[in-house]
């Protein structure tokens, strides 16, 4: 099954979630290569004065990726945001991804995130603004409501598919859950049964079984999947390979893992450098080693951690995984 948006076919049923400090460049690469059909940029707040910040001049580097490009922006007001989607599309947008779903305290506090879903008549504006601001397709993520007793993502849903937006995807949650308790799919039910377009489901997914399960009882068109990818992006090909085939992907082997796992935190080595790379390639490593070795991974990571050389950072890690 296929996912249209706008001039765009998606050939499988699994996303990767936009996600602050995961989906850079380097593993949205990753995920790309492991099956995923979108994988959406880390939120971006498009502003002049922040342009030349080290933060944007890598998360807006889309050089050598595969389209469709989809660049999720951020903001809490209407002109603001269509200002970020013109800037996005020069940046090589092909696809803008509004976020309402973060629900981050610094993010909410500025009444961005999810907190916008608070207001449904601003909702309208920001997505008429920024669909009338560019001619690519727009894309919403949001969360099941504000509150628990606020579950407003059916009339937010309408709203969109008015306003023109081609895809919806809904985390399981509302902003008041933050990512506590269990994700709930029933609202996202709801929404399917208000809406025509393609709407997506998110939270909570973390196998193959679990992606059908949600499937089967949202009716949703396809999966997203976040934080079940850190440490183990291998979960994006089991997904696609059950729903695509209804067999159970053979296990990637450890060898194979091992390369990917290297080559990941070269990727990252080499994107942005040896200071930056060596730190941030450090949680992906902890994520790694957690994946694969839970047990020793923690008194592992400590020595990864004191490590202010990105060589040796690599090196220790090779021989690590050689050990497994």
């Amino acid at each position: 099954m296929s996912i249209q948006v706008g001039p765009y076919k998606l050939n499988s049923q699994v996303l990767l979630a936009p996600m602050a400090g995961t989906s850079d460049k380097p593993f949205r690469m990753l995920c790309r290569s492991q099956g995923a059909a979108l994988t959406t940029s880390e939120m971006v707040v498009i502003q002049e004065h922040l342009l030349n910040t080290h933060k944007s001049k890598y998360r807006l580097d889309f050089k050598g990726e595969s389209a469709p490009i989809s660049i999720q922006i951020a903001g809490s007001e209407a002109q603001e945001l269509a200002n970020s989607a013109i800037k996005a599309v020069e940046f090589g947008a092909d696809i803008i991804d509004i976020n309402m779903g973060c629900p981050a305290k610094k993010v909410c506090n500025k009444a961005a995130g999810s907190a916008l879903m608070q207001d449904e008549k601003l909702v309208e504006d920001i997505l008429t603004s920024v669909i009338n601001a560019v001619d690519i397709p727009v894309t919403l993520k949001m969360r099941t409501g504000w509150s628990i007793d606020n579950k407003n993502a059916p009339v937010i849903a309408q709203i969109a598919e008015q306003a023109g937006i081609q895809m919806l995807s809904i985390h399981g949650r509302t902003k008041e859950d933050k990512y506590n308790g269990d994700a709930e799919y029933n609202t996202i039910r709801k929404v399917i049964d208000k809406v025509g377009i393609p709407v997506i489901a998110n939270g909570d997914i973390t196998s193959a079984d679990k992606a059908k399960q949600v499937l089967d009882h949202t009716g949703a068109a396809g999966v997203m999947i976040g934080r079940a990818t850190q440490g183990n992006p291998w979960i994006i090909h089991e997904i696609d390979h059950f729903l695509k085939t209804g067999c159970y992907a053979e296990k990637t082997s450890l060898k194979s893992r091992k390369n990917t796992i290297l080559h990941h935190i070269q990727q990252i080595h080499e994107f942005y450098g040896d200071f930056l790379g060596l730190r941030l390639a450090r949680k992906h490593i902890l994520w790694y080693a957690t994946h694969l070795d839970e047990k020793h991974a923690q008194q592992f990571w400590q020595s990864v951690n004191k490590i202010n050389d990105r060589e040796q950072q690599y090196k220790l890690l090779e021989s690590y995984l050689h050990q497994l």
